[in-house]
């Protein structure tokens, strides 16, 4: 089957989709998830609020590398006019399309209106899109839960009215906010939004191998996929799932591959801030979920806690990583 997707001008070839975390996705990992395969990164979520007081924490979740595009921006907001206004400032930065956040369940971000919030007022959520579109000619993603409790699952009958409003692609994570991260993705949900709307549909949510994401795929009649927390100590995973769309087969990561992508990732933390101490505590979780499951992890996470060292750090992954593989 051919799994590719045309937006406007933006063509996908293979609907694989890193998504946003916080804390997570920032422009090291994004890289070194492209050069693993991974046919398209979004941004961490991004405060239109932040970007149009020029607030400088903000505006630095906004800075990307080349070898990251093509690359969306998330943005997160309560107000369609300025989610407009930072969508359009966004693409003038080089981004290659927009993703409006309607499923963050995170207190401090619902509690503005914005992210999941937006899912208990569809009105504005569609105000939201419409508003966007009147601004940005670009590609227009909107990232959606199911709705905002059990009792209020509403996507089917929202996700044709944004689509109408004017997005291109629905990615739909289909737990209510309720549910934050807990329980069973209801992967019935993805199959019967992508029945009833005319756009792309990416189903989000409890994928953690390639053959899960084509059975999804295949079951569901979505799009594509889009890869969170399993990215997790596995940005290959993505690549691996582009692949096997393509009709390829999967590179392994061996103990010795995943010691090298680990070590790149630092190096690219490290080339990025500019600053050593910075850089290795900002690496201190990849290398946790780097490590998950290796014999002798808990003396390396020790280490990690107990030292500022860059080359200490690493002879102590090379020494995981040798031991590991006996």
């Amino acid at each position: 089957m051919d799994w590719k997707i045309t937006i406007r001008d933006f063509q996908l070839t293979s609907p694989v989709l890193l998504a946003p975390m916080a804390g997570v996705t920032d422009s090291p990992f994004r890289q070194v998830a492209r050069e693993l395969g991974c046919p398209l990164v979004v941004s961490e979520m991004v405060s239109t609020e932040g970007i149009l007081r020029g607030t400088k924490n903000t505006l630095r979740l906004l800075k990307f590398h080349p070898a990251e595009k093509p690359i969306f921006v998330q943005l997160f907001g309560a107000n369609p006019e300025r989610m407009a206004q930072a969508a359009e400032f966004c693409m003038g930065l080089g981004f290659d399309g927009i993703d409006i956040n309607m499923g963050c369940p995170m207190r401090k971000v619902v509690s503005r209106g914005a992210g999941a919030a937006l899912l208990a007022q569809p009105d504005l959520a569609c105000r939201m899109v419409a508003a966007v579109r009147s601004r940005v000619s670009a590609p227009l993603s909107v990232k959606v839960r199911s709705g905002w409790s059990r009792q209020s699952v509403n996507i089917l009958e929202l996700g044709p009215r944004l689509a109408e409003a004017g997005a291109d692609l629905i990615i739909l994570h289909p737990r209510t906010r309720e549910q934050f991260f807990q329980g069973e993705a209801d992967w019935s949900l993805v199959e019967k939004l992508a029945a009833r709307v005319d756009i792309p549909v990416v189903g989000n949510g409890d994928i953690r191998t390639p053959e899960q994401a084509l059975s999804r795929l295949r079951q569901s009649g979505c799009r594509g996929v889009m890869i969170g927390r399993a990215a997790m100590g596995a940005p290959w995973l993505p690549g691996q799932i582009a692949t096997v769309l393509a009709g390829g087969q999967p590179e392994a990561f061996p103990l010795q591959r995943r010691r090298e992508i680990a070590l790149r990732h630092l190096e690219k933390t490290l080339a990025w801030l500019g600053d050593e101490k910075l850089a290795l505590r900002l690496m201190r979780k990849h290398f946790l979920w780097y490590s998950r499951g290796l014999t002798g992890a808990a003396e390396f996470r020790r280490s990690l806690a107990v030292t500022n060292d860059i080359e200490k750090i690493k002879q102590a992954w090379h020494n995981l990583l040798a031991a590991a593989a006996g």
